[in-house]
């Protein structure tokens, strides 16, 4: 791990300097309903909101997903020919708006799209008899996009044209506690890395927090290289990842020729308590990526000494990794959908402010053992 925080972007008149957090993750999907079901299953999230044709939105059906400040709004299209199915088409399941809670849409608009940035959706108001929300948006990565987004002024159903009325059922126990969103990964091809990188920190005002080489993430088979940006106040974090030259395919290649372009390879949710997290989640079903076979013997003896339940993190596959300001521990899920492309993590941060550099060489084998069962590692 090379730490490269560069405090040199200056973020006045950036949009880096009016953020105050994320405000939701809008994944477009080919069931927005099933999709909802599945992940208020898995997740433990709860079914807030709906939009659709009842609600007077016509052209697609959307589900609002949320726990602690957690967000994640599921999107279907109604019309085959609507930009929405044209996404899931090409693409399958994947996360479409990068939603940024902002003090000021059109201002955090106006300097972007002065910095370079390509506008997607013009700064405008949405309003009901439960108040108003500013709106705008940027295109970024591939078929993503950034939307800017203040909702202090709207106190209804998420948004105009939501309602709270017929949510569909979903298991409510063992009950999980995700709390927000810690940080989420982009996928590149080769040599594309750096240009977004230096995108976000001349666009949105990003400084660059950390950076690895093939040094230092690589297997017997492939490697990558990562950079992670973040606002000043690391509200927002994203490692920015491409293939470095291996023997064979890497799984950052794997995603980009599966999802047909760059995009959002997986998202990091934080939780206090990770091993009753993690145990609720296998209760309910969810399958996670298993540990190499000799990685508990070998992080035991790494990391003796931290005072933690070693039988019980075993037992539920969940990593561990030190660092000077503390550890961290995290596990992987499978792939949400049939393409190999989107999962999650599960993070508890105990002081530990990087990405669990010690596990790496584990995440990795552990990907690449499902590469190899789809027939993508060659």
């Amino acid at each position: 791990m090379t730490s490269t925080t560069d405090t040199t972007t200056e973020t006045k008149g950036r949009p880096a300097g009016l953020i105050t957090g994320w405000d939701a993750l809008e994944f477009w999907v080919g069931n927005a309903r099933a999709t909802a079901g599945h992940l208020a299953s898995m997740l433990g999230l709860e079914i807030t909101a709906y939009a659709g044709p009842e609600t007077g939105v016509t052209d697609r059906a959307s589900y609002v997903l949320e726990s602690g400040d957690l967000r994640f709004v599921v999107t279907a299209g109604l019309d085959p020919d609507s930009e929405i199915t044209a996404h899931v088409r090409r693409h399958g399941d994947g996360v479409r708006d990068l939603s940024l809670a902002v003090t000021d849409p059109a201002s955090a608009f106006e300097a972007a799209v002065a910095r370079g940035a390509v506008p997607h959706l013009e700064p405008h108001e949405v309003t009901d008899e439960h108040g108003v929300i500013r709106r705008s948006a940027i295109r970024t990565f591939g078929d993503t996009i950034h939307g800017f987004v203040d909702r202090t002024g709207y106190h209804g159903d998420h948004a105009p044209g939501f309602t709270t009325e017929g949510l569909p059922t979903y298991p409510r126990q063992p009950a999980v506690n995700l709390r927000r969103i810690d940080h989420l990964t982009a996928n590149f091809s080769a040599g594309e890395m750096q240009p977004w990188v230096e995108w976000y920190q001349q666009v949105m005002g990003f400084e660059i927090l950390l950076s690895f080489d093939e040094s230092q993430i690589s297997t017997e088979f492939s490697a990558l290289r990562s950079v992670v940006v973040a606002d000043p106040d690391r509200r927002i974090v994203i490692p920015i990842n491409e293939p470095a030259p291996g023997r064979r395919r890497s799984q950052i290649q794997e995603y980009v020729d599966t999802y047909r372009g760059p995009g959002v390879q997986h998202i990091a949710m934080r939780t206090d308590e990770i091993l009753s997290t993690v145990a609720a989640m296998r209760d309910r079903g969810v399958r996670f990526l298993d540990a190499p076979g000799t990685y508990y013997e070998d992080v035991r003896q790494r990391l003796a000494l931290l005072p933690l339940p070693w039988d019980r993190i075993e037992q539920l596959g969940v990593l561990v990794d030190d660092e000077p300001d503390g550890h961290l521990l995290q596990i992987f899920t499978e792939n949400l959908g049939d393409r190999p492309t989107v999962f999650f993590e599960v993070i508890e941060r105990a002081g530990a402010r990087g990405f669990g550099e010690g596990n790496f060489k584990a995440l990795f084998v552990a990907i690449e053992r499902e590469q190899a069962k789809r027939g993508n590692l060659y």
